[in-house]
């Protein structure tokens, strides 16, 4: 049993003074009925908690899918730009919440922004060898020799040197390409297309591991994981798949 007020503290951004203010306005009630008290116990996992209108999840952490555009930061404050934090609605928001993993401020695309850090911590690491595919736009059509070369590892401009990974050109268009990382440095993608002698002109994010960005999710906008999802990003992804990917994909979305 848990009681109520520390129930809606982990799932919400409001404060214990405010909770406590909800329920004695009635707002706050548990499996239909109002509920004055905020520290009444309840059984957190089969009980239904509904405040101000909305349900909240079981679930202790929240799972969020954001598709990116551009001229936000990945980051929790404002300093370098508007976070994509932001773009949470305010009925998804709960405390502590952070974008786990980085897209640059000017790449679009799926980010999952969660509040559950041992989560956030599986996804970016290495040893769990999550990829992450793009789809670059070039400014130059794209050569069958980037493969091999990509392959083998790319040396940036600077010496650092890029782990293997895989590159193809979209049947559709031979300015798009895709390309599946398991690193993420600074600017990686358009380094490794720099350093062949190319320059991406825009790159989205397409996939966490297993999981496509759905193609009915608008810029800008968010939507809750189910645990099958997050499932999802641990399972590999064919990466021959992606070239079924229609070439207007970044202005479908």
């Amino acid at each position: 049993m848990m009681r109520l007020d520390k129930f809606i503290s982990e799932r919400t951004e409001y404060t214990r003074t405010q909770i406590r203010q909800l329920c004695a306005k009635g707002s706050v009630s548990v499996n239909g009925a109002v509920v004055k008290k905020s520290d009444t116990k309840i059984n957190e996992d089969s009980d239904t908690v509904n405040v101000c209108g909305r349900e909240l999840s079981a679930s202790r952490f929240s799972y969020i899918l954001l598709n990116k555009p551009k001229g936000y930061v990945s980051s929790t404050n404002d300093n370098d730009g508007e976070s994509v934090l932001k773009l949470v609605p305010d009925d998804m928001r709960t405390k502590g919440m952070f974008p786990a993993g980085r897209l640059d401020k000017d790449s679009t695309g799926a980010l999952l922004i969660t509040d559950d850090g041992e989560l956030a911590h599986r996804i970016c690491s290495p040893n769990s060898h999550i990829s992450k595919v793009y789809i670059a736009e070039l400014s130059r059509p794209f050569e069958q020799e980037y493969v091999e070369k990509f392959a083998k590892g790319i040396v940036l401009a600077n010496g650092e040197a890029c782990s293997p990974c895989k590159v193809k050109k979209s049947e559709k268009s031979d300015k798009l390409a895709f390309i599946e990382l398991h690193e993420g440095m600074y600017h990686q993608v358009k380094r490794m297309f720099a350093a062949v002698g190319n320059h991406v002109e825009n790159l989205k994010r397409i996939s966490l591991g297993g999981f496509l960005l759905p193609e009915n999710l608008a810029s800008g906008k968010c939507m809750c994981l189910l645990p099958k999802d997050i499932k999802q990003m641990f399972t590999p992804i064919d990466f021959d798949v992606l070239l079924t990917i229609k070439d207007d994909f970044f202005s479908a979305n």
